[in-house]
């Protein structure tokens, strides 16, 4: 029997003029060869909401700073169960679609952990991600973004979004 670790996390989806994501290539310490990409974002600390979070993040991931109301309604929300240096962790998320004409990714606020295992960014189009056979999280990336842009809604309950669990992201 698997022993989770709870957690709460969000997560932005930073898209530009070109409709493309940002993504964060990384990898699990305990599994250097399981390699993947992820979006921007994380853990909630102890009295944050999700969109405080989510600008928290996305300031310290990206070195884009907006202040919490610009994040408005999340756009999609999920439950995830993956492995992260030796834990399981049970993730209830949240995704925020932000939109920027461009931005120049400064990660000078990664913390140890995703100095040491997010060496890449990358921005991707919807096509690109399908078409890549690349690992991302969630797996149905493509849909959820596709979603968002056209304006989708999520739905109501914390834990009632469209996508299944999933097996292997990371907690940054």
């Amino acid at each position: 029997m698997t022993v989770y670790t709870p957690r709460r996390a969000s997560r932005v989806l930073l898209v530009d003029a070109a409709g493309r994501v940002l993504l964060f290539g990384g990898f699990d310490p305990a599994r250097p060869d399981h390699r993947y990409w992820f979006t921007p974002g994380g853990g909630l600390d102890p009295g944050e909401t999700y969109a405080i979070c989510a600008a928290r993040e996305l300031a310290e991931e990206t070195g884009l700073r907006l202040p919490p109301e610009a994040f408005g309604a999340p756009v999609h929300r999920d439950v995830t169960e993956f492995p992260f240096d030796g834990v399981w962790y049970r993730q209830e998320q949240e995704f925020f679609l932000v939109r920027v004409d461009a931005h120049a990714v400064d990660t000078a606020g990664f913390n140890d952990v995703e100095r040491a295992c997010v060496p890449d960014h990358r921005w991707w189009s919807v096509d690109e991600l399908t078409a890549s056979g690349q690992r991302y999280y969630p797996a149905d990336l493509p849909a959820v973004l596709a979603r968002a842009l056209a304006g989708g809604v999520v739905p109501s309950s914390p834990t009632g979004g469209s996508a299944p669990a999933a097996t292997g992201g990371a907690p940054c």
